[in-house]
């Protein structure tokens, strides 16, 4: 293990961690569900609501326009995170979901028709999968899985061939939030704009683990969720390539959104301001805002390199637990490891795990289609991040082994 990232160095900027449960040192290794909060994050939340409450864009008066600032200043952190060519591309939402449905009906739908298809994975999280079905529905298109393989990888030349001119849109997640794999995503934007085809990329599980340059990917809409990546929840964005946001109309409307109103008609903003309807959560893009400083200061290559190291480790490690079968050994992957132990169900474990002070995730995580892939009604889920440790790591195996011997 390197000694160069030292995660308890950061584990005490986290308050959560020093707690315990049922009387054990807390373990968290849910992050792939939300991460936790440094406090920082915190102290930006509460410094809103205690010091300049108000709303955005709407007042003149101190405290609205600070309340601004903090609000904006969040977008332009943001958009040098994720490398966006202009902060006027860089739509805010409540997170991931909210962002792939407003491409789905406001890009998708008035484009599609009988016969057409859009292109998913099936690896997709559901809030890749749902949105994409209802506009289908709706217009007479269809919606089409490419295959992977039993190690939980794309394959490509499938997805590749799938690429038919009844194509209208693919969607793919950059990072698999049950296996962990990482997709080739700029190999999956050359192939897509070869053909003319905009390509979707659910970047929910990636803004934590390493650095996204959409401009580097080559893709047209890039969604990503805010409470993953350490800040809070209800928050999140759609980048979008510029042409495409001034093509697309408005999913919601309200104040905030437009030019003029009359009984005659709307005229409506220019993006992003358009499809950014009443009052937004204004809290919770402030905390954004100093969750991506403070992820920006731990720094994102250090995070993916550490995290790989530890993903390594806790591989390892779970070799010596009898009976337990990993799902998805992509060459590619982010720290999540969906698992099970022979004869035991998944919600036994996690259950039993949480006895032992370790937090896990079980379920069919938003995953259905892929846990029918694997001939399964669910998993149990680890999922690390940079404030883990080896010595926890240790702590979720030694109570593994118990748990097996207790139901197995």
């Amino acid at each position: 293990m390197s000694s160069a990232f030292d995660p308890q160095r950061w584990r005490a900027d986290f308050p959560v961690l020093r707690r315990s449960v049922h009387g054990k040192p807390l373990v968290y290794f849910d992050n792939a569900n939300t991460a936790q909060k440094p406090q920082a994050v915190v102290d930006a939340v509460d410094g809103y609501y205690r010091e300049y409450t108000a709303n955005v864009a709407r007042a003149v008066h101190s405290l609205g326009e600070q309340a601004t600032a903090a609000y904006e200043g969040a977008r332009d952190k943001l958009a040098r995170f994720l490398n966006v060519p202009s902060r006027d591309q860089l739509v805010l939402t409540s997170g991931t979901t909210q962002a792939i449905n407003l491409v789905a009906y406001s890009y998708a739908l008035p484009r599609l028709q009988p016969g057409d298809e859009i292109l998913v994975t099936q690896m997709e999280h559901h809030a890749n999968i749902v949105p994409w079905q209802l506009v289908a529905a709706r217009s007479g298109a269809s919606v089409k899985a490419a295959p992977i393989s039993a190690d939980g990888e794309l394959l490509l030349d499938r997805f590749e061939a799938m690429l038919t001119p009844k194509v209208k849109l693919a969607a793919v997640a950059h990072v698999s939030n049950v296996i962990g794999t990482v997709n080739p995503v700029a190999e999956i934007a050359r192939l897509c704009r070869a053909r003319g085809i905009p390509l979707l990329v659910d970047g929910s599980q990636a803004c934590p683990h390493q650095r996204v340059d959409v401009q580097a990917l080559g893709c047209d809409f890039y969604a990503m969720t805010g409470h993953k990546l350490f800040g809070p929840t209800g928050t999140g964005a759609l980048w979008a390539k510029r042409e495409h946001l001034d093509a697309m109309p408005p999913f919601f409307g309200g104040g905030e959104m437009i030019r003029t109103v009359s009984f005659d008609g709307t005229v409506f903003a220019d993006p992003p301001h358009k499809f950014e309807a009443g009052t937004p959560n204004i809290a919770g893009f402030i905390g954004l805002g100093a969750a991506i400083d403070y992820v920006e200061n731990v720094g994102i290559a250090a995070i993916q390199a550490y995290e790989a190291e530890l993903l390594a480790y806790a591989t390892e490690a779970l070799q010596s637990v009898p009976g337990l079968r990993l799902f998805g050994r992509a060459r590619q992957r982010a720290a999540v490891m969906s698992f099970l132990i022979e004869g035991v169900h998944a919600h036994d474990v996690a259950t039993l795990l949480d006895h032992e002070g370790v937090a896990v995730r079980s379920g069919h995580h938003c995953a259905h289609p892929l846990m029918q892939f694997f001939g399964v009604p669910a998993t149990a889920r680890a999922s690390l991040a940079f404030y883990n440790t080896r010595e926890e790591v240790d702590a979720f195996v030694r109570a593994l082994d118990k748990v097996r011997r207790l139901l197995a």
